[in-house]
């Protein structure tokens, strides 16, 4: 499984940007698909999650209200919609991927949840 992230770049305060993480493999659909971020010299953190099996959505509590997890499982893509962003969402956004899905949604909460990670995309948002 490869994941390509992608859609990042520099937003100002208030602004939106949509990210697309394509995924290979052609179990696509039973993939729980997350999306963390990591700010410099901050540790990763949770930002959204979206379970194959029901399209339960999970999100991290700086982001709620703002971002939406989604997904298409026809072209393989979750998507990640950030609205009202602040400067403190300036991080890399990286997606990942638990190919055996099927968790409840908490746990999808945790890093160690997922075994697939996509590469990164920038996303800076200025004042």
């Amino acid at each position: 499984v490869q994941l390509q992230a992608s859609g990042g770049g520099l937003v100002q305060a208030g602004g939106s940007v949509r990210l697309s993480c394509a995924a290979s493999g052609r179990t696509f659909s039973n993939y729980d698909m997350g999306w963390f971020r990591q700010a410099p010299g901050k540790e990763r953190e949770f930002v959204a999650a979206i379970r194959w099996a029901d399209s339960k959505t999970v999100y991290g509590d700086s982001v709620k209200g703002r971002f939406t997890i989604s997904r298409d499982n026809a072209v393989n893509t979750v998507y990640l919609q950030m609205n009202s962003l602040k400067p403190e969402d300036t991080a890399v956004y990286y997606c990942a991927a638990r190919t055996n899905g099927g968790v409840i949604s908490s746990y999808l909460k945790k890093d160690i949840a997922y075994d697939q990670w996509g590469q990164g995309t920038q996303v800076t948002v200025s004042s």
